[in-house]
């Protein structure tokens, strides 16, 4: 089973995609903020893929993403948010981030989304 690390400060996001992705056959975790997923990064755990926002409190998403580079230098990164700046798309790109999504997105275009991305999800 594939392990997906969620990251949003939107706890009604969180809810609505973890039973999206479960339904799916994911096995979620979740996280507030960037902070509260680096720690759990840190202490050990390995996701398949890691999809977080951009804009949270504590520690956002591209630093989030900068920080995680250091740790799991394979592990797919999913940006899903709002902002739909290209120049926040470039700059979560040239930091290592696999993919953008722009909020809101549909469970089945996630899905595919992560197939994609995750090999034999």
């Amino acid at each position: 089973m594939k392990h997906i690390l969620l990251v949003d400060d939107s706890a009604t996001m969180l809810m609505s995609l973890k039973s999206t992705l479960e339904i799916s056959g994911f096995k979620v975790d979740v996280a507030s903020d960037g902070q509260v997923a680096l720690g759990k990064v840190k202490s050990g755990l390995k996701p398949d893929l890691i999809i977080t926002d951009i804009n949270m409190p504590n520690l956002d998403g591209i630093g989030l993403i900068r920080a995680v580079r250091q740790l799991l230098r394979f592990t797919p990164i999913l940006a899903l948010t709002t902002e739909s700046q290209q120049t926040k798309r470039d700059e979560a790109k040239s930091i290592g981030a696999t993919g953008w999504l722009v909020k809101p997105v549909g469970g089945a275009d996630l899905v595919r989304v992560i197939k994609q991305v995750i090999p034999g999800a």
